[in-house]
């Protein structure tokens, strides 16, 4: 093989670092921002006691997540029905800006140091910045809820001693 056949190689990989600062340029520029303004729109019209955090991760990569933070005042009265009800808080569902500027998407569970061996993650899928809008974000939060509600609510079948 001769020197001058990596040309077509070279040329590929300048391509593909264009591509990578082209999906950060519009995380920054765009994809960013609507991520946090539907979540915050998410946040303000349901107050169930969520929030929307920033993050910076290490190597320069971002993410923005939904993440249970309290308990929703308009439960607290349903609580004092039982003394020794405890609120986990966490379970978050983050957008999360990978090295190459993809966005992975995925839920994290509350914590829980009961014991019990609970998955803590669950990995919904890499995208495309140019495949998330509005309606993907508002679905993922939507898959986010039912996930959680799962947690919350386990199929008592799926427990140790059921068939």
């Amino acid at each position: 093989m001769k020197i001058e056949h990596l040309e077509e190689r070279i040329t590929d990989y300048k391509n593909s670092i264009e591509a990578v600062v082209d999906k950060k340029t519009f995380w920054i520029s765009e994809l960013k921002n609507l991520i946090l303004s539907t979540l915050t729109t998410i946040v303000t019209r349901y107050d169930i006691g969520w929030k929307v955090q920033e993050l910076n991760w290490i190597y320069t990569n971002e993410a923005v997540n939904i993440t249970f933070h309290s308990f929703p005042n308009e439960l607290i009265d349903c609580t004092n029905r039982i003394p020794k009800y405890q609120f986990i808080p966490g379970g978050s569902l983050v957008f999360s800006q990978t090295y190459n500027g993809d966005i992975f998407v995925f839920i994290l569970y509350p914590y829980n140091d009961s014991g019990n061996a609970q998955k803590d993650m669950l990995e919904i899928g890499t995208f495309g910045p140019k495949d998330i809008s509005e309606k993907f974000i508002v679905e993922k939060v939507d898959e986010f809820l039912k996930e959680i509600i799962r947690w919350e609510l386990p199929n008592q079948k799926s427990k140790v001693g059921y068939s």
